[in-house]
């Protein structure tokens, strides 16, 4: 035996922890050999652990403790346990997987109370790193939360001992969102925006998105909530409404997506208000016109999620509302526009009306002066009353053009469009409204300023003032 020790120094790693499991079983005396490695370091030597290892590394912190001073005990997943854990919850890398959920993740799998080994693990529950228990059985082997179970136990560390078993271990309050449609974004970062929010939202939430009735979420990715201007989350009621505007009752599949042509769009009634889904085939499926779908059809026990590329906004406020909105002095850019329907009462009030269904094409300021330029006159006050009323209808899409009464700019199609003072001519490929008059309009290239949903209707900012036929 003093020889063996002699040469223990001179076995490669390998064989030193083949050794180490083998007489993990016997007891301690003054012939049995030490450990000379922390628990970090016996990972590193394991190859069937290198995707534990990989996690690890992720979080010097913890390194720095399993490879310190201490006394641990530590559950460690093989690699096919790994590889389930990503196929269970639809992630190709443990890169998907956002930092902090695979760091809870492998918290749950260290016991800081001691290096307790297999002859000493007793039924019921061992408190964990991250706060929570893992329930432990003995009956038939070591089994733990009632399907893992060791396949090698007692390696012994500097530090502690390891237990090697075949499945990643998932605590409660990660558990609690496999297999339902918060699941695709709660295991993957490119969402984690989306799972910040609905965790400061209001509990019913997240109750509503776990519960087992059917629904479908339109999941919008962090990037979507960039796009939509939202850089910083709100305050908790508009996260409500913002997130409830996400989540369909029922499970709808791509395939069920209700079909339509343009200049055509289907209304859809969401938890949160109503959308209008232009569904365009092969061309693609937008939401309120700037929003599309990205990814189809990812099936959950309790319904299906689609990936959008810009979070939605429910609307909160009419097409007079709007306008006046953004005719503030940080915001110049209706003012005129605002101005001009406070001179035609019945079409303020349409644009009031929340029972309206409107489609305006609405000039900006720098239009308008341009357009007292043309008349030869000094603001809008100076302009005919009757030509007023006129050039202001020539803006407003006939509400039956469309059922919903909304035309947005993934509806538009060559050819002229009726607008309460005549026909305009659309031209979708350049992306221009032509008036019978003969002014050429572009539509605005800046999202925030395209398919503005109101609550009875949409506004489109255009960059001239279209003027009618005489």
């Amino acid at each position: 035996m003093k020889n063996w020790k002699k040469g223990f120094g001179f076995l490669s790693l390998g064989m030193a922890l083949v050794l180490l499991v083998s007489i993990s079983s016997c007891s301690d005396d003054e012939d049995t050999p030490q450990p000379t490695q922390s628990i970090v370091a016996l990972a590193q030597g394991q190859s069937n652990l290198s995707s534990l290892v990989t996690a690890l590394t992720k979080y010097p912190d913890l390194v720095a403790t399993l490879s310190g001073s201490g006394n641990f005990t530590v559950f460690a997943p093989t690699n096919d346990a790994f590889a389930a854990l990503l196929t269970t919850v639809g992630q190709s890398s443990i890169d998907d997987v956002p930092e902090d959920v695979l760091k809870s993740l492998l918290q749950y799998h260290v016991v800081t109370s001691g290096a307790v080994l297999s002859t000493q693990l007793a039924a019921g529950n061992v408190a964990t790193a991250n706060g929570e228990n893992i329930a432990v059985t003995t009956t038939g082997g070591i089994r733990l939360n009632g399907s893992a179970q060791v396949v090698t136990a007692d390696v012994r560390a500097t530090n502690g001992v390891v237990h090697i078993v075949d499945q990643v271990l998932v605590p409660q309050s990660i558990g609690q969102f496999v297999n339902t449609i918060v699941e695709p974004a709660y295991f993957n970062k490119n969402f984690t925006t989306l799972i910040a929010a609905v965790k400061a939202a209001s509990p019913s939430i997240l109750e509503t998105l776990l519960n087992s009735n059917k629904k479908t979420l339109f999941a919008p990715t962090n990037a979507a909530f960039q796009a939509a201007g939202i850089t910083t989350l709100p305050n908790q009621a508009t996260l409500n409404a913002v997130l409830a505007y996400h989540v369909v009752e029922g499970e709808i599949l791509a395939a069920q997506l209700p079909t339509n042509t343009a200049p055509a769009n289907s209304e859809i009634t969401t938890l949160g208000g109503k959308f209008y889904l232009s569904n365009r085939g092969s061309n693609g499926v937008f939401i309120n016109g700037t929003t599309q779908v990205t990814a189809t059809d990812i099936v959950a026990s309790n319904g299906v999620v689609h990936v959008i590329n810009r979070t939605l906004l429910p609307p909160s406020q009419t097409v007079a509302g709007i306008a006046t909105s953004l005719s503030t002095a940080s915001q110049p850019q209706f003012t005129q526009l605002v101005a001009a329907l406070g001179r035609v009462p019945a079409l303020l009030q349409a644009a009031s009306n929340t029972d309206s269904k409107l489609t305006v094409f609405a000039p900006t300021d720098a239009a308008f002066q341009a357009l007292y330029t043309a008349l030869g006159v000094n603001g809008i006050n100076d302009i005919n009353l009757n030509l007023l009323t006129a050039v202001l209808q020539h803006h407003i899409v006939s509400a039956p053009t469309t059922a919903t009464g909304k035309v947005f700019s993934t509806d538009l199609v060559n050819g002229a469009v009726p607008t309460l003072n005549g026909n305009v001519t659309i031209s979708a490929t350049n992306g221009t409204v032509t008036s019978s008059g003969g002014t050429v309009a572009q539509l605005s290239s800046t999202a925030s300023l395209l398919n503005v949903l109101g609550t009875n209707g949409v506004i489109h900012t255009i960059n001239a003032v279209l003027v009618p036929a005489n």
